[in-house]
């Protein structure tokens, strides 16, 4: 999608969503929005709050975190001005992406975004949260566009199956309210954590989401992490690697990027297994990878295409000078996925070979060309 287009998208879900919260003006804006533990008063400061910290974020191109803005309103506002600060922070937004110049990027807790990206974000909340308005007590249904609602999807959240509830009937707009927790869909439980991705890694038909503390400790109780699994997963690898990732974040050595990823078949958008690192890269640079997949997912070469993509991104990483992985002297399939994606065999450790990758072997490899980067799991399935 072009910064022109996403603008265009999100003036036209400002103007949908102020439409319909106009209407609503003579609700309740003291009784809590749908779901949420904020009132419909609330919930649109909110609304306007984000709209304009994005703005804030791309005219900035702030890289470091959040710009110390506070959006707030006056205590006596009555809806209607409230509708009219969600409209001037719509438009504020739509400005700022239209101002932004090719190239200009800057930072969200979901994945340093561009400017398209910020525009799918803006879309996303103001369509989400007219939802939350209108369908708090005494309101009604409200319904977004489908042709909007996908282009959010397909932005934003590539680990969605949205054809799939186009053919039972949902459409992309049940699609987005079921990836934010809102909704149930057919065969699917509701998320109870949910996030976005600005930049997935991508790779050769998988996409790989990583998981935040949030949804690797929703992984560790049990839940689905936000994913819509193949029925035989997640498996018992992906769960313990998510249990590294809460256990780095009590530690205080989480670092975004070098945790743990959910493999995404591309094609119906089903998550088949983990991949990701034991850690953050040590002081001389070297990182650890760890890979599983499902039982149904195993022989169609995703395992491959995954690491290919994440040692991409580890490359493209300042001062990274090693990748190293191992694999069971019994377990042939995870051999040959590391030797596919180039690693080499440097020994051996309690009936495991040993495998490393440099960057200069990285660059030379022919698959090198072929994958892509961003926009401890044992034994993997053969190509």
């Amino acid at each position: 999608m072009t910064p022109g287009r996403a603008a265009d998208d999100l003036d036209t879900a400002v103007s949908l969503g102020v439409r319909a919260l106009r209407e609503a003006a003579g609700l309740d804006w003291s009784a809590r929005a749908a779901g949420l533990e904020w009132s419909r008063r609330d919930t649109a400061v909110h609304l306007a709050g984000d709209l304009t910290g994005f703005a804030a974020q791309l005219a900035a191109r702030a890289t470091d975190g959040y710009l110390p803005l506070l959006v707030e309103a006056a205590p006596a506002a009555a809806p209607g001005a409230l509708i009219d600060l969600v409209e001037a922070a719509g438009r504020l937004l739509g400005a700022a992406v239209r101002a932004a110049r090719p190239g200009d990027r800057a930072w969200h807790p979901a994945g340093a975004a561009d400017a398209d990206g910020f525009a799918a974000m803006g879309v996303a909340e103001v369509l989400v949260h007219t939802h939350d308005i209108l369908r708090g007590a005494g309101g009604t249904a409200w319904g977004a566009p489908a042709d909007l609602s996908a282009r959010v999807l397909a932005r934003l959240f590539p680990h969605v199956p949205a054809r799939r509830h186009r053919a039972t009937g949902g459409g992309p707009w049940p699609a987005l309210l079921w990836a934010t927790g809102r909704a149930d869909l057919p065969g699917l439980p509701r998320p109870r954590v949910w996030r976005w991705y600005n930049e997935p890694v991508r790779g050769r038909g998988v996409t790989l989401c990583e998981l935040s503390p949030a949804l690797a400790a929703d992984l560790c109780a049990g839940g689905t992490g936000g994913f819509a699994w193949t029925a035989d997963g997640p498996a018992e690898g992906t769960r313990l690697a998510a249990g590294t990732v809460v256990k780095a974040r009590e530690d205080g050595t989480y670092r975004p990027g070098w945790g743990a990823y959910a493999i995404v078949r591309d094609q119906d958008r089903r998550a088949v297994g983990g991949i990701g690192f034991h850690a953050a890269p040590d002081g001389e640079g070297r990182a650890e990878i760890g890979y599983d997949l499902v039982p149904s997912g195993r022989g169609a070469g995703h395992a491959t295409d995954a690491l290919r993509a994440l040692c991409a991104w580890a490359f493209a990483q300042p001062g990274v000078s090693a990748l190293y992985a191992g694999a069971d002297d019994d377990n042939a399939p995870s051999r040959a996925v590391l030797r596919r994606a180039g690693f080499r065999r440097t020994g051996h450790v309690a009936g495991a070979g040993r495998y490393a990758l440099t960057p200069q072997e990285w660059g030379t490899a022919p698959e090198t060309l072929q994958c892509c980067g961003r926009g401890g799991l044992p034994g993997v399935a053969p190509r």
